[in-house]
């Protein structure tokens, strides 16, 4: 179900992949909300599941999160992103806690939705941060970053204005 807001500003950030995924594509929206943000993403392009190996990490479901610096530069096209720095993190709260820690992205045929709420950040503090989404699962154990792999696609997250503006609410 949608409600709209009117004439307020959100946030968003346009996902674009880089040289490891370049037809990854996408929109993440972030919406002030009692207590928090509503953070709402759709994406196209994710490349398909696989499973690990011995000796190789799956490919998906991808980890995805806010990460320090609000660049897209790619860098090194093997190990792309690596300008935007780790993961988000203002308060040092250990890994899985980060302002900057979301969850995982599920692919169905390289397509993902979600929506959800985080308490740990408003709006506001996200502008100028980028988004990432990994090859990798995030497990949110491993510090500093959980060993979500390599980073395939990334956008800066910027203020927008909208005069009518669709938020999905369960």
């Amino acid at each position: 179900m949608y409600s709209y807001i009117y004439n307020q500003q959100r946030a968003v950030a346009y996902i674009k992949g880089g040289p490891l995924a370049p037809n990854i594509q996408g929109i993440v929206y972030f919406d002030s909300v009692p207590g928090g943000t509503e953070i709402t993403v759709e994406v196209q392009g994710l490349p398909p599941f696989q499973p690990a190996t011995n000796d190789q990490d799956p490919i998906g479901p991808h980890g995805f999160h806010i990460h320090d610096h609000g660049t897209c530069e790619i860098g090194n096209p093997a190990d792309p992103f690596q300008a935007a720095g780790g993961h988000w993190n203002p308060r040092n709260q250990p890994h899985g806690n980060h302002a900057g820690d979301f969850p995982v992205l599920f692919s169905n045929n390289g397509y993902s939705r979600m929506s959800f709420f985080s308490n740990k950040f408003e709006v506001s503090e996200a502008i100028g941060k980028a988004v990432i989404i990994h090859q990798n699962p995030d497990d949110y154990r491993s510090q500093p970053a959980g060993d979500a792999g390599k980073r395939l696609a990334c956008g800066v997250i910027q203020w927008e204005t909208c005069n009518v503006c669709p938020v999905y609410r369960y």
